[in-house]
Order: structure tokens, then sequence, then C-alpha cells
């Protein structure tokens, strides 16, 4: 009996499709396919597989108020956002890879020899599989996609359960548009199967967006077959502000930081410090702009914040909110002040808390939700080392006028980015990556392209 999974709308409850999953004969076939189309796509001129790139982002682009919808009913983004993730997010990142594949692909130098000629080749590794997460399901998926593909790799892609349709519009574009056939499959499949395919031959590179306990059992599938593991597994990014800073674009940035796409964002703010002297105007102005968020449908174009992925992700964060006010600390901003607001449900209004400190759960372990701890520091030292005193680190920010100062905290933090005077974004031109339980991943920038290469050296002595 063929097993079928069901998206359930975080919106109202409503079933939005349903989906048979592969069984082994289907892994079979997409396996097989990928593999004979690679030595078609790889031997490809660069031109003519970043031509198809660009003209698979025209098709997203084309098509984005579908797609918008789609991503809100999948997982309640307001509607009034979602387009932006194709028209600003998906098409910066894939145009600025496309720019400099020429350069970061080509045939490196190196030092001549008389009657010798040398150099290192950038091969494709072969096939990439690339496990891509629902709370940026274009966004986080274009990272690895489109480097994969310019490298002359083929791909699978297997996308979060709850945002199954999205794998489908990429395979949508890529037909429309001509790729040849096999160079990019989908493929919707249990855990079991995904980990079967890792330890299968024909994947030779694993891209995992998700869980600490997600990139684990990725590891362990990959075990004993020397093929490279990317993983990107959250944070629980922190905020400083200084004395020093703007404290009118500091309270603006980290609200929108914290509470943008209900906190479900990898590099949104989860936790902020704020220096003492400030902290009473800051807290102030935090609280009133966050009460001004709208919560309710998300196809409502008035709608600012939306319902979360679902039930189960909002029953955590009110679990970490109600042990931090057990412990002690005060809720500023709470569900009460949003009438949309309902126990048991996905709909969790945004929440600020003070009074709180390490001992909790929510400023240590990943909320991923619509809820901010604040706590005032008296330092840049006691900010530090409250910044890393953290399983992860994906990304920080500081919030100065002073660069100098920015550039020196950020040599002591132990995260992939450091901000300044901003957040919550991710420039193409920069890498993305991370330390500690937050991964092992390299995407964007020219460091994008090495994942999908592997060397070869020409050692060539002439007659």
């Amino acid at each position: 009996m063929t097993a079928v999974h069901t998206i359930i709308s975080p919106i109202d409850g409503s079933v939005v499709a349903e989906r048979e999953l592969a069984n082994d004969a289907h892994i079979e076939r997409v396996l097989s396919q990928a593999a004979a189309a690679q030595q078609q796509w790889r031997n490809m001129p660069l031109a003519e597989r970043s031509a198809l790139c660009e003209a698979m982002v025209a098709w997203l682009e084309t098509h984005v108020n579908d797609i918008a919808r789609d991503i809100t009913l999948q997982m309640g983004r307001p509607i009034r956002y979602t387009p932006n993730e194709i028209l600003r997010g998906a098409q910066e990142r894939a145009r600025h890879m496309m720019s400099i594949a020429s350069e970061n692909l080509a045939d490196l130098a190196v030092p001549q020899t008389d009657g010798f000629t040398k150099f290192i080749r950038r091969e494709p590794v072969g096939t990439v599989l690339i496990v891509a997460p629902w709370n940026y399901p274009y966004l986080t998926a274009i990272n690895s996609l489109v480097p994969a593909l310019l490298a002359g790799n083929t791909v699978i892609m297997k996308h979060a359960s709850q945002t199954l349709l999205c794998a489908e519009r990429f395979s949508q574009a890529c037909e429309a548009v001509g790729f040849p056939s096999g160079v990019f499959q989908h493929i919707h499949a249990s855990h079991s199967h995904v980990e079967k395919m890792i330890g299968d031959s024909r994947i030779n590179f694993v891209v995992f967006t998700g869980s600490v306990n997600g990139g684990a059992a990725m590891e362990r599938a990959a075990a004993g077959r020397f093929i490279g593991v990317g993983t990107e597994l959250g944070g629980k990014d922190p905020s400083y502000v200084r004395a020093d800073s703007n404290l009118e674009l500091a309270i603006a940035e980290n609200v929108d930081g914290a509470f943008f796409n209900s906190g479900q964002s990898c590099c949104g703010i989860e936790r902020i410090y704020v220096h003492q002297s400030i902290y009473g105007d800051f807290v102030d102005g935090f609280v009133d702009l966050t009460r001004q968020y709208v919560l309710g449908n998300p196809l409502d174009a008035t709608t600012t914040i939306g319902p979360m992925v679902n039930t189960a992700a909002a029953q955590f964060v009110r679990g970490q909110v109600t042990a931090a006010l057990a412990s002690g600390a005060t809720a500023l901003v709470n569900e009460s002040h949003f009438a949309a607001s309902a126990d048991n449900s996905p709909y969790m209004g945004p929440t600020v808390l003070v009074d709180v400190n390490h001992s909790m759960s929510v400023m240590r372990d990943e909320s991923f939700g619509p809820v901010i701890g604040i706590m005032p520091v008296s330092s840049d030292d006691e900010a530090i080392a409250l910044m890393n005193d953290s399983p992860f680190g994906l990304t920080c920010s500081v919030w100065t006028q002073d660069i100098t100062a920015a550039e020196r905290i950020g040599n002591h933090l132990q995260t992939g980015t450091v901000f300044m005077n901003r957040c919550d974004y991710v420039d193409p031109a920069l890498v993305w990556t991370g330390v500690k339980d937050t991964g092992s991943g390299i995407a964007l920038s020219s460091l994008g392209f090495s994942p999908y290469v592997r060397p070869k050296s020409f050692h060539l002595k002439h007659g």
C-alpha cells in the first residue's frame, strides 16, 4: 500500500494537498535518471547551464503570485510578504551565484615548470541530494540548488513535508524552460527512504537544513561513504545594543528581526542584550512597536504576523514562556494583547519577556517562534560572554555607531556571521555558515561552489 502525506494548512486546518510518498521502485528510477543525466549536464558549457538556471529563476518570478499563495497556505506567512521570497531573495542569491560562476569554476592556475603543463580542475561531485526546510522553502533551496547545477551536478530535491508543493514548483520551472531530463528531480519520501538514498553510491553530496537531530541523522546515514554532508541546523542568534547605538533604528530592526515570519527564521533574533544605560528606553520602545503587530489570517492583506507552522511548534514556545514566568520572568507583551491568539492553536501573538536569565530555556534553547527575552548588561565583555553562552553559532548583531568596536566585539563572537546595525539578512556575496551545533554547511559567496566540486590535478609532461 502506498503511503500518502497530507499537507494541513496552519491557517484553518484545511487540507492543502495530498501526495503519495515514493516507494523503492520510484526512488530507483530517480537515482538512475540522475546518474544517467549527469555526464551530459557536466559536459554542457557553463554558459548554457547558467542560461537555463536564469530561465528557471525567471519562470519563478513570472509565477510569483501563485507561488506566494502556495507558501502562505502551506506554512502561514502573511501573503503581503511571501512574494518577496522570490522577488527580493531567491532571485538575488541565484543571480549573484550565476554572475561569479565562471571565475569560481574555472581551472586553478599553478606555477609552471619547463616541459610541463599543470593545473587544478574543479569537477562536479555527481548527484546532490537537497533536503530543504519549510520556513523559507525557496530561499534555502536556492542556496544549494543553483551552485550545484552551475557546477555541473544533477540534483534531487526532497522538500520538508509541510512544503512539498515548493519542490514541485521547481520541477515545473525546470521542465518549462528546457532542462534536460534527469538533471533536476524532486521526490516526496519518508525519512527512512531518505536515509536509504543517502546510503546509495549514486548520491555524492547531501545538503540538509533543519534540526540538530535531523542533521545528526543525515551524518549517520552517510557514515562510511566518504561523501560530504552540508548542514545548517538553526541557531539562538543574539543581539547586543550598545550605549552608543542609534536607539530608534535598533528598536525597529530588533523587533522585525525577532518577529518576522512569526520568529521562524534561522537567523532571526532570539535573545537581546542591552547596555543598562539605555535598557529602559529600549524596552519601552520595543514593547510599543511589538503591540502594533496584527495577528490574523495570513491571506488577509492587513495581517502582519500569521500563525506558526503548526500547533505543536506554538505549544513548544508557549511551554518555554510558561517555564520562564514560573522562574521569575515578566511578560511585558503576551498573547492576551492579540485577539487572534488562541491556546492550543498555531496562532500565537508576539511575547516580550524581561527579568530573564540563562537558567531559562527561552534564553538557551532555540525557540523558532514569536518570543524574545531582553537582558541588561553592564559592558561589552559581559555581552560577549552571554552571546557566546549557547550551543549554536549562526549569526549575531551588534548595534553601535563605532565600527571599530563592532569589529573588535565580532572577533570574540562564536558565529558564522557578525552584523552591525542590521540582522536577519543573507548577503549572497558573503559566505553563509555557522559553528558549533549550527552545523558545517557552506553556502553562497565565492566559497559557495566548493561543496559541489572536487579538485583534480593535471600534471602533464610534454613529449
